[in-house]
């Protein structure tokens, strides 16, 4: 099984965006916290807005994190 913060992009300027995009999300929720605001996630294929104190929140992140290169 691979592991889901190894890139999979050729360009090895790339291989951090996975971590990067991690803890971006990881921020988002902190800064949704303090704010009082929800985190709006694509989910299931659906954008949907959710509490950052939800139960699915990036805990899960690392788990599900693609990134689609588009040529």
């Amino acid at each position: 099984m691979r592991n889901p913060l190894e890139s999979r992009l050729p360009d090895a300027d790339m291989q951090e965006a996975p971590r990067a995009l991690l803890r971006a999300a990881r921020r988002a929720r902190e800064i949704a916290r303090q704010t009082g605001t929800g985190v709006v996630v694509l989910r299931d294929g659906k954008v949907v807005e959710e509490s950052p104190d939800d139960d699915a929140d990036d805990r899960g992140a690392a788990s599900t994190l693609m990134v689609r290169v588009v040529d």
